[in-house]
């Protein structure tokens, strides 16, 4: 298990995310709600930049032409087929069996580091 360190935990304000590269790989960090999810830059339905994605939420019962969504800023959809996969867990929304990788994420001295191995 090895942590990488990429950035400094203010560089990301609330509600964005930086895409990042280790060890050949893109990586897309997430600050949701004060805390910051890691998830691999690849839609498992077509391998999208799902990074590239719209970050909203669910949306629940509201008026016409007014969305009001419920868990705002933890939803990321897919730009090209519209999948939504939760940045919390990585799970998708539709299938118990279907997800995107989550990489576990440690604060360090202000530093955001990634878990990369077992």
């Amino acid at each position: 298990m090895v942590v990488h360190y990429v950035l400094n935990a203010d560089e990301i304000p609330e509600g964005g995310h930086v895409v990042v590269h280790i060890e050949g790989r893109e990586i897309g960090v997430y600050r949701v709600n004060g805390e910051y999810h890691a998830i691999n830059n690849y839609c498992p339905h077509q391998g999208a930049p799902i990074c590239a994605g719209l970050v909203s939420g669910t949306t629940l019962p509201s008026d016409v032409y007014d969305y009001e969504y419920g868990r705002a800023g933890e939803i990321i959809r897919c730009p090209w087929h519209g999948w939504e996969f939760d940045l919390q867990t990585g799970k998708s929304l539709f299938s118990d069996r279907i997800r995107v990788k989550k990489y576990k994420v440690e604060i360090q001295d202000g530093r955001i580091g990634i878990v990369l191995g077992k």
